[in-house]
């Protein structure tokens, strides 16, 4: 299905060429509005790509530049949650490494659970814990589907994105993210086993999106836009309607911080 959609793309941006793909989270759809001379195409006309149920999703993969680096953006992701089946996002990600991405840029929103990193802050994530040990490579075959996963998130993109945001002051925290199912938020129990753990954010997404993206030999960088602490860890109550109102000032930052990046490319 990923040849068809490639020619979908190509039938509707000819002689297009992406070197980077995104993928959008919660919140962070508005990126898309920041690229130049863009073509939008919905999932629907996209063979194998799953439309999101969640708020926040829009279902468009978005192609064009922004400054002079070619990107193609997913606007929005399928969730294991959805449906419980942890391959909902291979069609996707093989599509963008056949437009030619090299690299790929993957954010979310999630849960600190670093007192000291607030709603509002951004995590770079250095590595992960795929804690419900489901993967996007099952029912595959041949020996690539055993994936180096050490370095999964790429020092060299990391160290840069790092300079980026030094320079424009932007504080980004570094740490380990854990992916859990959901759609429910984690306990107080479960949030305090985490963090003897050593886990420093929590979420519903991202792992099978890097797993994939090492499967077709990517790069992959990783930002969690943080919108809540953890349960337990505050007053506040959970929702998914607190989270998107939350994800304004990180969304913001992130956007920032993720422009000035690809203009340096």
């Amino acid at each position: 299905m990923s040849a068809a959609a490639v020619k979908v793309v190509k039938r509707k941006a000819k002689g297009f060429r992406a070197e980077v793909g995104m993928i959008l989270g919660s919140g962070m759809g508005g990126f898309a509005d920041q690229i130049h001379d863009a073509v939008a195409i919905p999932y629907k006309d996209l063979p194998g790509f799953e439309v999101s149920g969640v708020a926040g999703h829009a279902g468009r993969l978005v192609l064009g530049y922004v400054g002079e680096t070619p990107v193609a953006v997913l606007q929005g992701r399928i969730h294991y949650y959805e449906h419980g089946n942890p391959t909902g996002m291979r069609v996707p990600i093989e599509t963008l490494r056949l437009l030619g991405c090299e690299r790929l840029i993957v954010t979310n929103a999630a849960g600190s659970l670093k007192p000291a990193v607030k709603p509002g802050g951004l995590m770079l994530i250095r590595d992960h814990v795929n804690f419900i040990q489901q993967s996007p490579l099952l029912g595959l075959s041949g020996n690539g589907r055993f994936v180096d996963m050490v370095d999964a998130y790429d020092p060299e993109m990391r160290a840069h994105l790092r300079k980026v945001a030094a320079k424009m002051k932007i504080k980004l925290e570094e740490g380990v993210y854990a992916w859990l199912a959901g759609p429910q938020f984690e306990t107080p129990a479960e949030i305090g086993m985490l963090r003897k753990m050593g886990i420093d954010a929590v979420g519903m997404s991202t792992v099978p999106d890097v797993i994939l993206a090492r499967y077709f030999g990517m790069k992959a960088l990783a930002v969690s836009a943080i919108t809540n602490m953890g349960a337990g860890m505050s007053h506040e109550s959970l929702s998914h309607e607190h989270t998107m109102a939350q994800m304004e000032t990180a969304s913001r930052k992130l956007t920032q911080l993720l422009l000035a990046y690809l203009v340096q490319l």
